[in-house]
């Protein structure tokens, strides 16, 4: 409460100054967001915050690599992303639940300045905004994977005065897509999602669209629309039969207990018969990056660093 009062008598500072003629800083930023019905809203956030609220691990990411973390106060702790390590064992972030599930009244005590959710939380974006401004960001397909990491990542940086850094590390990407495009040639792909001993192929509309899309690789299952894939069977990602078989596995991004791995479902006697299981061109993307963390500055490095290996390129760093 200490804390409101404190802007609120910024704020009226802020009036005073105008009023008689003089400059006042600037107090807030405005972000584009989309609200709980996915419809673009701006949203008026206070200019460089120091106490954050991140719901989405992709945001989380950015601020580490804008070493930021020490502004969190309160994040979801349930499902572990390895290379977010750092975030998960700092004992001044509060823990507020899961990514679906928020413990409303840990947030509150936490007493951000914003808060960042992913698409998981869209439904609750409303009760959220009573707490604090919400900004809530996805990566949209429409208009590509990597253009939607660009913007949304700039929309965050101006946050901070992290612009130039954001435009650099955009560039860095775009370099390699290039490379990326030459070596796969229009080379066919599969793209799965493997879950409770199920195989769903993903289209270009889909998580892993990067692929498809970007990456340049012909995806054989490009009108599979649903965001979690169209279930396949076995026989059918052989009759496929691409020349590589990207595998994204859930339950390991998760942490669901007692679930087999992905590598483990897929050792059987069709799929050992697919070109790309013998070609050794089966490719077990980084779970945490492409399922929790897309959009994220390290999670996008290990998306492309992922298919480079399975290419033989060697990006530069």
């Amino acid at each position: 409460m200490l804390r409101r009062n404190v802007f609120q008598f910024a704020a009226c500072a802020a009036m005073t100054l105008s009023f008689l003629g003089l400059s006042a800083p600037a107090q807030a930023v405005e972000l584009d967001s989309l609200n709980g019905r996915q419809k673009p809203v701006k949203v008026e956030v206070p200019a460089n915050p120091q106490r954050i609220a991140v719901l989405d691990m992709a945001v989380l990411d950015m601020l580490q690599n804008w070493n930021l973390l020490d502004r969190v106060v309160a994040m979801p702790k349930t499902s572990p992303v390895p290379f977010l390590k750092t975030a998960f064992e700092m004992d001044s972030i509060r823990d507020v639940g899961t990514l679906k599930e928020v413990d409303m009244e840990g947030l509150m005590a936490s007493e951000p300045d914003v808060i960042f959710i992913s698409g998981r939380l869209m439904k609750k974006y409303d009760e959220l905004s009573r707490i604090a401004p919400v900004v809530y960001m996805t990566v949209d397909r429409t208009e590509g994977s990597m253009k939607s990491f660009e913007k949304n990542l700039m929309n965050v940086a101006k946050l901070f005065g992290k612009e130039s850094d954001a435009k650099a590390t955009v560039e860095s990407f775009e370099a390699r897509i290039g490379a990326i495009r030459e070596k796969s040639n229009g080379a066919t792909a599969l793209v799965g999602l493997v879950t409770a001993a199920h195989v769903n192929v993903l289209g270009d509309s889909a998580r892993g669209s990067l692929i498809g899309e970007e990456f340049g690789f012909k995806n054989l299952a490009v009108d599979a629309g649903a965001n979690h894939g169209n279930e396949a069977s076995f026989e059918l990602l052989l009759k496929r039969n691409p020349d590589y078989f990207f595998v994204l596995d859930r339950d390991s991004a998760i942490s669901r207990p007692g679930a087999k791995l992905a590598k483990d479902i897929l050792e059987n006697d069709l799929v050992t018969r697919m070109s790309a299981y013998q070609k050794d061109r089966i490719v077990y993307l980084t779970p945490a990056a492409w399922y929790l963390a897309e959009g994220g500055i390290t999670a996008m490095d290990l998306m492309f660093s992922d298919v480079e290996k399975a290419l033989g390129i060697e990006a530069a760093k």
